[in-house]
């Protein structure tokens, strides 16, 4: 420490050992209060997050417990689809509300404040992370026991603003079966052991699916690899999806609160055994 220190390590670009070390995370909302965050994470598009965090938050709220879900994916919002919601957010002096979905789950997306659900967002990183801090702070939540995150594909901007600015108590990531995927997989599983971010479990989508005859299990993307990866990375808990023309149904008529299915249930159990951080 220099002899001329004034202590105030904001203005100060000097390394040493008793620099403070200063939190960039953001309180939520002064009228909210949420006792658990949890991240959905992909690390590439296409596999189905938006999906695992409809139906996590769908049986939370079966369980009886008070959900919500912030939609990270900005420039691909699909969570309101899912739910059937068409009203807008609205506001006021005090800050946002999010939209109730039919069975009670709060929802904030920028395609509920958007005039037109279709109309493209051409925004730059910088403008989309902050979006998606401004829906952890200015959105009025009220008292939420369990916040999921859908967070947009990869570990660019929008993951690292998530994970430095919510105090996010674990993830679980989402994957399908191809051999590529393992790679991506474990992309997302060292962004989280950088951010000191627990992995709550692994969930392969599209894992297979069912015979409506015989009741075979027909791998369609080929074998899966969930175990191998899950052994691993020692994630304790994991899941597969099935391809199910009623879950793609419930997702395009925005009834996906009436799924049914027993697929993510250990996963849930692992959610709420998560110690707040």
């Amino acid at each position: 420490m220099s002899e001329n220190c004034s202590h105030d390590c904001g203005s100060c670009g000097e390394e040493c050992s008793e620099r403070e070390k200063t939190s960039l995370l953001e309180k939520p909302h002064e009228l909210s209060n949420i006792k658990k965050v949890i991240g959905i994470v992909s690390g590439k598009g296409g596999v189905g997050k938006s999906l695992v965090t409809s139906m996590l938050a769908v049986l939370m709220n079966r369980n009886g417990l008070k959900t919500a879900i912030l939609d990270a994916d900005i420039t691909g919002p699909s969570i309101p689809k899912s739910f059937g919601l068409k009203k807008k957010a609205e506001g006021s002096d005090m800050g946002l509300f999010p939209v109730k979905s039919k069975t009670g789950i709060e929802v904030m997306s920028l395609n509920l404040l958007l005039e037109n659900e279709t109309d493209p967002v051409v925004w730059r990183g910088p403008i989309i992370a902050g979006t998606v801090k401004q829906f952890w702070t200015d959105v009025i939540w009220g008292d939420i026991d369990y916040m999921f995150i859908d967070m947009p594909p990869g570990t660019g901007d929008v993951s690292l603003t998530v994970f430095q600015s919510i105090p996010v108590d674990g993830i679980i990531i989402v994957t399908s079966p191809q051999e590529l995927v393992s790679m991506i997989v474990t992309k997302a599983v060292n962004m989280a052991k950088m951010m000191n971010i627990p992995i709550l479990g692994l969930v392969e989508n599209m894992s297979f699916v069912k015979c409506p005859d015989c009741g075979k299990e027909i791998k369609v993307f080929g074998e899966s690899h969930i175990n191998d990866i899950a052994e691993k990375y020692n994630i304790k808990s994991v899941a597969r999806l099935p391809i199910d023309p009623a879950i793609a149904k419930a997702c395009d008529s925005g009834l996906i609160e009436l799924f049914e299915g027993d697929w993510l249930n250990n996963m849930t159990e692992s959610i709420e055994n998560t110690e707040i951080r």
